[in-house]
């Protein structure tokens, strides 16, 4: 008996977010509902329980909304940027045993994205790439300010490709 061989694919990132964002759906869902059954009560502390409760529901469905369309839109513009050829090339850069990016690498490659966003401040693909220098130095927070600013950028009638 013949068996074939298991591909390993990884999970695509994207899935996990569906995933995610499907399992807190349920759980916004289970959590609304016993909100309505606090303020079915009548008692006005179950009734301010209730509505305390509703509203971290519709929180958590705004982060994940705006998490879910961050992605999308990033998606996009990576997208547009390779169609053009202007996404660059990390993969030459050296790296730590442990896969990241060498910090005097990463340090040159960021200094040249800088420069290339203060000659171009109005540009979103120099935007993005800065972004993605952010990353690479391992400066997540600055990374998503950064590509927030791109994304403006983007949207821009104007500045699109």
């Amino acid at each position: 008996m013949k068996t074939r061989p298991v591909k390993n694919r990884p999970v695509k990132t994207r899935t996990v977010a569906f995933l995610i964002t499907a399992a807190l759906a349920v759980y916004f869902v289970l959590l609304g509902g016993r909100a309505f059954v606090l303020m079915g009560t009548g008692d006005p502390v179950g009734v301010g329980l209730g509505i305390g409760v509703l509203v971290l529901p519709l929180i958590g469905a705004w982060v994940a909304w705006t998490n879910l369309r961050f992605g999308f839109v990033t998606e996009r513009m990576a997208r547009v940027l390779a169609d053009e050829g202007g996404l660059l090339d990390t993969s030459s850069l050296p790296r730590r045993p442990s896969g990241r990016v060498d910090r005097e690498a990463a340090d040159a490659w960021f200094e040249s994205r800088r420069a290339e966003v203060e000659a171009s401040p109005e540009d979103w693909r120099r935007w993005f790439l800065l972004a993605q220098a952010y990353d690479l130095a391992g400066d997540r927070g600055r990374a998503r300010e950064t590509m927030r600013k791109a994304i403006e950028l983007f949207q821009v009638p104007t500045n699109r490709a």
